[in-house]
């Protein structure tokens, strides 16, 4: 081998060895960073005298990476949910706690047996007025609040389509760009870790799969097989509402779904890209959100009709509005939707709105005053209340407060059952990330690696030093 050779190979092994030393610091650098692939180097043998080439490889485990974005769907979906389930029971309340459905409904038991004890005592009649009040109040409060999260639940939604959207283009944009700077020989590397970050945060919104294309790109679909990306990224679109009632519903068309290249995407407005909160979200609106609601009509529909029934109050014809009414009038088994935001007390005993009071007393109907001490429908009133009954949507024979209890204590089951399915699907994801993590950066192997790059510059060094003195040498001859 001549001294040029020489020479020219310490050179070439001292350029390899300061790309490895800058891979191995980027590696060090980014060993907390998400989204960071490790990188190795890898050179092919050079002809005598000539330079090999490097290669810089990332290196991630598709399959962990893969099971772990749908681990990321899961666990977004379930912590909306037990999120959505939380503030519908605080929207109804739990049984004992003041201020609940439950609570209202025994403090109305309680007033109307204070009263029957003594019913020619205007007070307890006006406390038994104002404690109706404040049930039809509760339930008219409840009803609104399911309503205003259904809308933010709307609004999410549109949020979501939003950031969905922008994150297709951007991948869309970083294939093409990797794809450029493979074709200019410059390393994707950083270009695929941004990538990687944005896929991830389409995974926590739908559940993602990624193959792999020619030219270092990739397509998206979820697993149900539905296409987000390839080559082109796909728009989804969504119209949200900035008013809900409790009748606006998907099904009816009052409510938008997700819709591709401005056709419904599927009836039930997700399709297969539930599973991730946006598929969630799409539920709390459609679904927890409008059973909370009918739970609340349900228990509007059993106290109406207690004190609509002829039986419980003679003055009442059949079909005349009762004690406690649907904005005035009487029940309609055909418009039960929206009954907690409309029921109120009958006008007839209110003396703000020119009834009587002693009305609670002698009959929503009495035209004159009965006797003072009569306490009949007072305590036939509480009876009604106590009695148990079955009705529409709840055929399970229940006394009015006793309903109210189970339809909460349900919700609170269902609360319960998510957050279990969210602690398993926490201890997954951990895992998952854990393995993720696990083929990742090794900083005690990178800085083995240092070291062993210190050891190959300082050899290559020494040879050029070699070649140094052996020209000083000839030169002096």
């Amino acid at each position: 081998m001549s001294i040029s050779a020489s020479l020219n190979n310490a050179l070439s092994g001292m350029t390899a060895a300061s790309r490895m030393a800058e891979v191995v610091s980027s590696n060090l650098s980014n060993a907390l960073t998400d989204g960071y692939g490790r990188r190795t180097i890898e050179y092919s043998s050079g002809a005598l005298g000539g330079a090999g080439e490097g290669t810089i490889l990332r290196h991630v485990d598709r399959g962990i990476l893969g099971d772990r974005r749908l681990a990321d769907a899961r666990l977004g979906g379930f912590d909306t949910m037990v999120t959505t389930m939380g503030r519908i029971e605080g929207v109804l309340g739990q049984a004992g706690v003041p201020g609940s459905i439950t609570d209202r409904i025994v403090a109305v038991e309680s007033a109307l047996i204070d009263a029957a004890g003594d019913p020619s005592s205007p007070i307890r009649l006006s406390s038994l007025g104002a404690t109706l009040q404040g049930l039809t109040e509760g339930l008219n409060t409840a009803s609104r609040e399911v309503q205003t999260l259904r809308q933010e639940a709307d609004a999410s939604i549109a949020g979501q389509v939003d950031q969905l959207n922008t994150a297709l283009r951007q991948v869309e944009q970083l294939n093409g760009d990797i794809t450029l700077a493979r074709n200019s020989g410059i390393d994707p590397s950083g270009l695929m870790d941004q990538r990687q970050t944005v896929i991830d945060t389409i995974a926590t919104l739908v559940p993602v799969r990624e193959l792999d294309r020619d030219g270092g790109q990739v397509a998206l679909l979820s697993p149900g097989g539905e296409l987000l990306l390839d080559g082109k990224a796909k728009q989804f679109g969504f119209v949200p509402n900035g008013t809900i009632t409790a009748d606006m519903t998907l099904a009816s068309g009052a409510l938008s779904g997700l819709t591709l290249d401005g056709a419904p995407l599927a009836a039930d407005g997700i399709g297969h890209l539930a599973g991730g909160t946006l598929g969630a979200t799409f539920q709390t609106r459609d679904q927890a959100l409008v059973d909370a609601q009918a739970s609340l009509d349900t228990i509007a529909a059993d106290l109406v009709t207690r004190f609509q029934d002829p039986a419980v109050d003679p003055t009442l014809a059949v079909g005349q509005p009762g004690l406690l009414t649907d904005a005035g009038g009487a029940f309609d088994a055909t418009a039960v939707t929206g009954l907690a935001g409309r029921i109120a007390v009958n006008a007839a005993v209110d003396p703000a709105r020119g009834g009587q009071i002693t009305n609670l007393r002698d009959g929503v109907n009495a035209v004159t005053p009965g006797p003072s001490g009569a306490a009949g429908l007072l305590q036939a009133l509480s009876g009604a209340l106590s009695d148990p009954r079955a009705i529409a949507g709840d055929p399970a024979p229940q006394s009015a407060s006793g309903r109210a209890a189970s339809l909460s204590a349900s919700v609170g089951n269902q609360r319960l059952t998510y957050e279990s399915e969210l602690s398993f699907a926490t201890a997954r994801w951990s895992s998952l990330k854990e393995a993720e993590a696990a083929g990742g950066v090794d900083s005690d192997h990178e800085m083995q690696m240092l070291l062993r790059v210190e050891q190959a510059y300082a050899a290559n060094a020494r040879v050029i030093q070699a070649v140094d003195m052996m020209m000083q040498h000839l030169l002096e001859l």
